[in-house]
């Protein structure tokens, strides 16, 4: 009779971190950690050595002394006697406000350009061809300065607003007097509230909640309104509900709070009242759009013909229109191919942000890595944060990015 014999198992030897495939794969990771932070440490050793020779330390106290410069556009309180903290903290949100609006735009006419691009109108197909190899072929910071030098040029002065004897003027105000583009900037209506709520913010952020809040309850009957169309082929009449959901309440509030606009005024030498946008915020948040723009077009393009004819055929033959058939079948299928081509381009439009430092838009290069850096030859020390801050920013446009695209990617059963 045969009887198994158990093989004796043997026990940690050292060179099975080397020998054995089981634990060779760890000892090699931890092998390349250890030279890693051996580098690290003797890089920062390094720096701190050569520092310490030329009679510098590294030092943050720099940013609790007094900023002593002013920024033009700031949506929080400033002044040059502020911090240096909070002259960064004004350029962070200037940099934040230009890449959302900036990401916003681009992804938004990219989309339209790139489904134009395929159009079978052949003129049209030629225009967006000739728009986007002219604006993705030539570089983003020609686009920045021409557009700021047009703004600046081609504008009319604050004067020729003023009526002359006559009654006459060189200039007149647009969209019902409301909104004035001067050599200066432009000069929009500004938002206020007769009762806003008590706290230097809480109305702003009630407004926020209303509107997260709609979205959210509008997100839900859209779920319900496509189960009830994949269980009884119907799908219900949805844009009223929508319409209200996402207006009403947000409209009710500002009612309650006493919102109303203050327009701008010429009085004196320049206009008064409202808000002033420098052309320096404009021309580049208008370059960074149509650049990124054009090269959102042809990654839509690639995605949308990345998809098989056959999908567009079947559609077609069960009598959908060529506009719900790229809507409904066609841009949901095509998403899994452009979300990550497009998390790349939202990084890169957040970090070119940057570039306004060549028309004087002071953004976080502008405040930490410009004035302040030069007034206060902490070199190192506003370097360092801004590859930081510039990090972060870019690792939670990734994390949110690539939340949505493990929505949208085909599940595996």
């Amino acid at each position: 009779m045969a009887m198994a014999i158990e093989t004796p198992k043997q026990g940690f030897r050292l060179g099975m971190l080397i020998y054995d495939t089981r634990y060779r794969a760890i000892t090699i990771q931890v092998i390349v950690l250890l030279l890693f932070l051996l580098f690290v440490g003797w890089l920062a050793d390094n720096t701190r050595h050569n520092l310490a020779l030329k009679g510098k330390d590294i030092d943050f106290s720099f940013l609790w002394r007094r900023a002593g410069y002013d920024i033009g556009q700031h949506l929080i309180p400033y002044t040059n006697d502020s911090t240096n903290f909070w002259a960064g903290l004004v350029g962070l949100i200037n940099t934040l406000v230009v890449a959302v609006l900036g990401c916003i735009f681009s992804t938004i006419l990219g989309v339209i350009f790139g489904v134009l691009r395929l159009s079978k109108n052949w003129v049209v197909a030629r225009l967006m061809t000739v728009y986007i190899e002219m604006f993705r072929n030539v570089p983003l910071l020609l686009w920045i300065i021409l557009v700021y030098v047009i703004l600046g040029e081609t504008r009319p002065q604050p004067k020729d607003f003023k009526a002359a004897a006559d009654g006459t003027q060189i200039a007149t105000m647009n969209l019902w007097d409301s909104v004035a583009v001067t050599n200066r900037g432009t000069n929009l209506p500004l938002p206020l509230l007769d009762r806003p709520l008590p706290g230097g913010y809480t109305s702003a952020l009630a407004i926020i909640i209303v509107l997260i809040g709609s979205f959210w309850i509008n997100h839900i009957l859209s779920n319900r309104a496509k189960a009830t169309q994949e269980a009884t082929g119907v799908r219900p009449v949805m844009w009223w509900k929508t319409l209200a959901i996402l207006v009403l309440p947000t409209l009710g509030l500002l009612l309650a709070m006493g919102f109303h606009l203050e327009y701008p005024v010429f009085k004196g030498f320049n206009f008064q009242g409202g808000i002033n946008v420098a052309h320096a915020f404009t021309a580049l948040l208008i370059a960074l759009t149509l650049y990124y723009a054009s090269v959102t077009a042809e990654i839509v393009r690639s995605g949308i013909q990345a998809i098989n004819r056959g999908q567009s055929e079947a559609a077609y033959a069960l009598g959908l229109r060529p506009g719900r058939t790229m809507n409904l079948i066609i841009l949901p299928q095509a998403l899994r191919v452009i979300i990550p081509p497009m998390i790349s381009q939202w990084l890169s439009l957040t970090k070119d942000t940057s570039l306004g430092i060549a028309v004087s838009y002071l953004d976080l290069r502008g405040t930490l890595g410009g004035i302040t850096l030069n007034q206060t030859g902490r070199e190192l020390e506003c370097m360092l944060l801004m590859m930081l801050i510039y990090l972060i920013i870019s690792l939670i446009i990734s994390a949110v990015a690539n939340a949505y695209n493990a929505s949208v990617k085909l599940k595996e059963r």
